[in-house]
């Protein structure tokens, strides 16, 4: 618990003057030493309580290391949305520190805005200007000069294949090309971390793989990115770390693959009979080494410790107890099941 924890965090009071400091000095009986270099986010015992007593994040620790995709998971009301705001400075923390690139964002909130990107995930473009504008603008905004604000456009309008857009109007874009100048927009002063709250929410396959492209191109040249998402499979097949977070608390942070290996259930298996599936759940939830089983949409789920030679024991262990499977699939965990394990539920609506 952080209320309890040996570490004591140095944080400077937020007076917006003075040079926006270092990452926070963490004492350890006397000797001081900082978060490791390459982590370019770093909380500790970040906590939000909002008015009524409602804890949404509670003894928040967490590093993203500099360079790597990370994935933020949970279902709704997990506290991601307001981790997220507190780390790009619309949330205030109750309590802990929260750093980007070095600079305490509670403290600096001005100068923490520099090193930080944000794509919302409801459409936040300027509908009054044209394309091209709502890049240079952002640009000017930020504090570039006139000849580099129109380079930066021009070189993200190509980059995110819409140049030959740069004079529609926003409100003529579809959502794919709508999220993808977002990127753009948020990039363009050259931030250390992007965030992205829920990035291919609303999009069609096609334009999900183009934002994809871009993004994993972009990691591959430095680029921090931090996401929030509910597709599992995106985030098992591109985020180099994830979270699970629920209740304001981080439940586990490990490689996808790190993540199936040490939090699954080894293989998922789904068998379909003609009738009697409660019968067939309660039997098979009897026999050693099968978990998890449900009756969901006419079939029997439920888990086994490896897939190797789990269809053949299903196959037998139906036909002992005197059952007719018409249908029947096994799969290696997934990072859904993962996720249901740890979180005790199906997603939230």
């Amino acid at each position: 618990m952080c209320s309890s924890s040996p570490f004591e965090v140095s944080v400077p009071e937020p007076d917006g003057d003075g040079p926006a400091p270092t990452s926070p000095a963490i004492r350890t009986g006397g000797a001081e030493s900082g978060p490791a270099p390459s982590d370019v986010v770093v909380t500790t015992c970040l906590r939000k309580v909002y008015p009524g007593g409602r804890v949404a994040v509670e003894e928040l620790n967490l590093s993203v290391r500099r360079g790597e995709i990370f994935g933020l998971l949970g279902p709704n009301g997990a506290g991601k949305s307001t981790t997220v705001g507190m780390l790009t400075t619309r949330v205030i923390p109750t309590s802990g520190t929260a750093v980007v690139n070095g600079i305490d964002v509670r403290a600096y909130p001005a100068r923490a805005k520099q090193a930080i990107g944000v794509v919302s995930q409801a459409n936040t473009l300027d509908q009054g200007l044209n394309v091209w504008e709502n890049l240079y603008f952002h640009g000017r905004y930020f504090g570039l000069g006139d000849r580099a604000a129109r380079s930066a456009a021009d070189e993200l309008l190509e980059r995110f294949r819409l140049a030959d857009r740069k004079a529609s109007e926003v409100e003529d874009l579809s959502g794919g090309m709508a999220r993808r100048l977002m990127v753009a927009r948020a990039l363009l002063h050259r931030p250390a971390v992007i965030f992205l709250d829920e990035p291919t929410a609303g999009l069609d396959p096609q334009s999900r793989i183009a934002l994809w492209e871009v993004l994993v191109e972009l990691q591959g040249e430095g680029q921090t990115v931090l996401l929030t998402t509910h597709r599992m499979e995106e985030a098992d097949e591109h985020c180099d770390r994830l979270a699970i977070m629920d209740h304001g608390r981080i439940l586990a942070v490990d490689t996808p693959q790190g993540l199936k290996a040490s939090l699954g259930s080894g293989a998922a298996v789904t068998a379909r009979a003609e009738e009697r599936l409660d019968e067939l759940a309660a039997y098979l939830s009897r026999a050693a080494g099968v978990t998890e089983v449900r009756v969901i949409d006419g079939d029997v789920r439920f888990n086994l410790p490896a897939a190797h030679g789990a269809m053949q024991w299903v196959l037998a262990a139906a036909q002992a107890g005197g059952f007719r499977l018409t249908d029947l699939s096994v799969s290696d965990d997934t990072l859904e099941t993962v996720f249901v394990n740890l979180t005790g539920q199906d997603l939230r609506e």
